[in-house]
């Protein structure tokens, strides 16, 4: 199995809380720059989903702090699409620090609305199959 998409990512100072680790809301952007960096890479503009009609959508996420990380630290975080039938997919995505040690996990469950009817689409990995020209960085 390949290994999953990734960007690396610096904290920055101001995105620390008083005790000088990284704000709790902050995981959630670096999850969702990488989520974007992978549409990005795999050929998938914002203008192109909102042109076909349909955007992402976040259902849920869960994050486990494993370590805490401070202003300076480089990480790395993964981004890998788990598929399954209908209409959800999850992402499993890692925040890891430099030396390997792993900082902060997420699982999130997502879906593709359609933007004109309010409503998930019925197969999502069918409409990112045919608009990304690597599908394979969706782990199609």
């Amino acid at each position: 199995m390949a290994e999953p998409f990734s960007v690396p990512v610096t904290v920055r100072g101001y995105e620390t809380d008083v005790q000088g680790h990284l704000n709790q809301s902050v995981y959630l952007n670096y999850a969702e720059h990488a989520r974007w960096a992978l549409l990005h890479a795999a050929g998938i503009s914002q203008a192109e989903l909102m042109s076909k009609g349909v955007g992402p959508v976040a259902l849920e996420t869960t994050i486990r702090y494993q370590r805490e990380l401070l202003a300076g630290d480089e990480v790395e975080v993964t981004c890998e699409f788990l598929w399954g039938e209908g209409r959800t997919f999850r992402i499993r995505q890692t925040i890891r620090k430099a030396d390997g040690t792993v900082a902060a996990e997420l699982v999130g469950v997502g879906g593709l609305m359609d933007l004109k009817v309010r409503k998930l689409v019925a197969d999502p990995k069918e409409y990112f199959r045919a608009l990304a020209s690597q599908p394979r960085l969706f782990g199609l």
